[in-house]
């Protein structure tokens, strides 16, 4: 099993991913996911003020925090953006006042590496993203569910189909 992931995975999505990884139950792909790992709870009080708590931590089954740092795939992903969206992109660690862990926050190359070291595991590396697609063509035609230009999903595909999987996708 594949489980695709970016940026905007979070929460719920992230807990799932990270299970699925923690049991080896899936190879995860894409992009290191957003990193909400708490969940707070709006009590109101008089005058139309409120108070925001955090009441729960999101921890995987083998008790990593994704909290500001999400989960990071097995398998990278080129998500296309380049340095034009690098200011775009925001992660639960970006915003002011996050919830920081008492552990170390992983940097950015040591995601690289955890990344690369995962890969290899794996003995798979992604077909580089084309660059010139008119983005036209990765919107799905009417009556499909998915483009056949969509990027993460045939790399997906090329993945299942190296473990020797008889891959099959029906609109």
């Amino acid at each position: 099993m594949v489980v695709l992931v970016n940026g905007g995975s979070a929460s719920a999505s992230e807990i799932v991913a990270g299970a699925l990884q923690d049991h080896k139950r899936a190879v995860i792909m894409g992009q290191p996911t957003f990193g909400k790992g708490s969940v707070q709870t709006i009590l109101p009080l008089a005058n139309n003020t409120a108070i925001k708590l955090t009441t729960a931590r999101y921890y995987t089954p083998n008790g990593r925090s994704i909290q500001a740092k999400g989960i990071i795939p097995d398998i990278p992903l080129d998500d296309g953006a380049g340095d034009r969206a690098a200011g775009l992109k925001v992660r639960e660690a970006d915003l002011t006042k996050h919830l920081t862990d008492n552990a170390k926050d992983l940097k950015e190359e040591d995601r690289a590496k955890a990344a690369a070291a995962a890969a290899q595991q794996y003995n798979f590396t992604p077909a580089p993203r084309p660059k010139d697609i008119d983005e036209k063509l990765t919107r799905p035609q009417p009556g499909e569910i998915v483009s056949e230009h969509d990027y993460e999903l045939s790399q997906a595909i090329a993945f299942l189909k190296s473990r020797g999987g008889n891959i099959q996708i029906a609109n």
